[in-house]
């Protein structure tokens, strides 16, 4: 079982992460931001990726530390279970459609981070979350799981759809790259025979 669990403790936040990749979407979230949380567990719920998060933070400031915090933990946890990216499918797209809105997610699990957001909103806020957080969130999570990210909301106006269909399409397509390709299970996929910094 591919198991990980991440502590991060700041002057703004402290937060702990237990992950099991190959798990069946069981959740735990509570990050004193309910949208937040809202989001983890559709992200665990669709990924599959059995997920407990606790985080406290400096929420009398604003949600920023914690929200990108968690992204941190969530993907460092991440990359310390998936180890050397050994079999793992690698490249993985989802198409996501919540009614009006579709939502394209596509990535590349090779310890090579980077993120793409082309998604726009028309709301400064869903509930208490401020809506600019979510690509803080994506780009934290990016940048610690190592994961070359690119998540693109083609068409939609209701917002809450445009950012679930993301957590979502995330989800789905994290879900096919971390799968182990049973033909090639004892290999890392790369011409080079390695990740990170290579293709």
């Amino acid at each position: 079982m591919r198991t990980a669990t991440v502590e991060r403790k700041t002057k703004e936040t402290e937060i702990r992460v237990c992950l099991n990749l190959d798990g069946s979407g069981l959740y735990n979230v509570s990050t004193g931001l309910g949208f937040l949380d809202h989001m983890l567990e559709q992200f665990s719920r669709h990924s599959l990726i059995d997920l407990d998060v606790k985080a406290t933070g400096d929420l009398h400031i604003d949600g920023h530390h914690t929200t990108e915090d968690t992204g941190i933990a969530v993907g460092e946890a991440v990359a310390k279970a998936l180890g050397d990216l050994k079999g793992i499918t690698r490249y993985a797209h989802a198409y996501i459609p919540m009614d009006e809105t579709l939502t394209r997610v596509a990535l590349d699990v090779s310890a090579r981070p980077y993120l793409i957001w082309k998604v726009l909103f028309t709301r400064d806020k869903l509930g208490e979350f401020d809506t600019e957080l979510f690509r803080e969130w994506f780009q934290a999570f990016a940048q610690a799981a190592g994961i070359t990210l690119h998540v693109e909301n083609l068409y939609g106006t209701n917002n809450h759809h445009i950012i679930e269909s993301c957590y979502k399409g995330l989800a789905r397509a994290l879900r096919q790259a971390i799968s182990i390709d049973p033909r090639k299970a004892d290999s890392v996929p790369s011409t080079k025979g390695t990740l990170g910094g290579s293709l």
